[in-house]
């Protein structure tokens, strides 16, 4: 517990002081983000905020993380390492995307193809040196390894946690559109991962994790890490994420999913991502087969901003849509332990 409790709060305490150092360094060399032409209106305001600040998640969580091993019963693991590769690599795709940016003072950054490449990449990688070097397991599962317990085999697997990787980093990067929102919701979503770590810790009878304690460290620093940056990036957001910060988030998260077992469990602790991503797919599949609009502006948190609401309205209510679904998730993993210690 110790080892949680200083690997969060190193975590939160650096990304909180030290975010206005990235802020005031940003803004002297002239770094901001650049607003979609077709956006919101009230979003032109927010040209020129320094963006990028995801370097400062990552950054606060993996000192977060190492630190957490200083207290004697945590160590590192192969699984944990894994995860913490496969955020910086996915940080490193939206970093390229962030920088091009602001060089070309355009907001598209890298086309469709290099960035899908470059995520491709880092999961595939991860999904192959999760199978071979961290040696997890190859089954579908819900709260445990062996519920459902199906067998994707090597390759069904792979695919698999590539689809997933991909899909969640691109579903963070969706919710980044309102000042604090995805660091808001995943702050949520890693606590939630943090408290399943741990238990799968205590339980490993059960949920047989050997690495759990070590996964736990990296939700619970990413936890604090989203915390200290939210200081800063709520309304009116000093400083944005950026894609640096959502693709790393959305790798952690699905990553720590995979190994921890938990991969029909992150659609539900995450089910704000799930939606705002099903929003963009309705819209589109709804134009170009009915050339009509469901929505005023997919993601649907733009669509509420069109209707008249504040956008700390928006923001404020889509957390607590963000922290029901965290609750949820919770509820399913402790139901379903709950089960097992009667059956047993």
């Amino acid at each position: 517990m110790i080892s949680l409790l200083l690997a969060g709060g190193v975590a939160m305490i650096l990304s909180l002081v030290l975010t206005p150092v990235l802020i005031g360094w940003l803004q002297t060399r002239g770094i901001g983000q650049q607003i979609r032409e077709d956006g919101p209106e009230g979003h032109i305001i927010k040209a020129g905020t320094p963006t990028m600040g995801g370097l400062m998640i990552v950054a606060g969580a993996l000192v977060g993380y190492l630190i957490g091993h200083v207290r004697g019963g945590a160590i590192f693991t192969r699984g944990g390492i894994l995860v913490v590769l496969a955020m910086a690599g996915a940080a490193a795709v939206g970093f390229a995307d962030d920088w091009i940016k602001v060089r070309r003072q355009q907001s598209l950054g890298l086309n469709k193809r290099a960035k899908f490449a470059g995520q491709l990449v880092v999961a595939g990688g991860f999904a192959a040196l999760a199978l071979h070097w961290a040696n997890a397991r190859t089954s579908i599962s819900f709260t445990r390894f062996d519920l459902p317990g199906l067998d994707l085999g090597t390759w069904g697997w792979v695919l698999w946690a590539v689809v997933l990787m991909i899909a969640t980093s691109n579903a963070v990067n969706l919710t980044d559109g309102l000042d604090g929102l995805a660091a808001g919701a995943s702050t949520f979503a890693f606590s939630a991962f943090a408290i399943v770590g741990f238990w799968q810790f205590r339980h490993f009878d059960i949920y047989q994790v050997p690495q759990a304690l070590d996964l736990a460290l990296i939700a619970v620093a990413m936890s604090g890490a989203c915390t200290g940056f939210l200081w800063w990036n709520c309304a009116p957001a000093r400083i944005f994420m950026g894609d640096t910060g959502s693709l790393a988030i959305g790798a952690a998260m699905a990553a720590l999913a995979l190994v921890m077992n938990l991969h029909l469990v992150l659609p539900v602790v995450g089910g704000l991502f799930v939606l705002e991503t099903l929003s963009v797919i309705v819209q589109v599949a709804s134009y170009r087969l009915f050339h009509r609009r469901v929505f005023r502006m997919a993601p649907f948190h733009h669509h509420f901003e069109l209707a008249g609401l504040p956008e700390v309205t928006v923001i404020v209510r889509f957390w607590i849509l963000a922290g029901l679904c965290t609750a949820f998730g919770l509820g399913l993993f402790y139901a379903d332990y709950i089960s097992l210690t009667r059956i047993g």
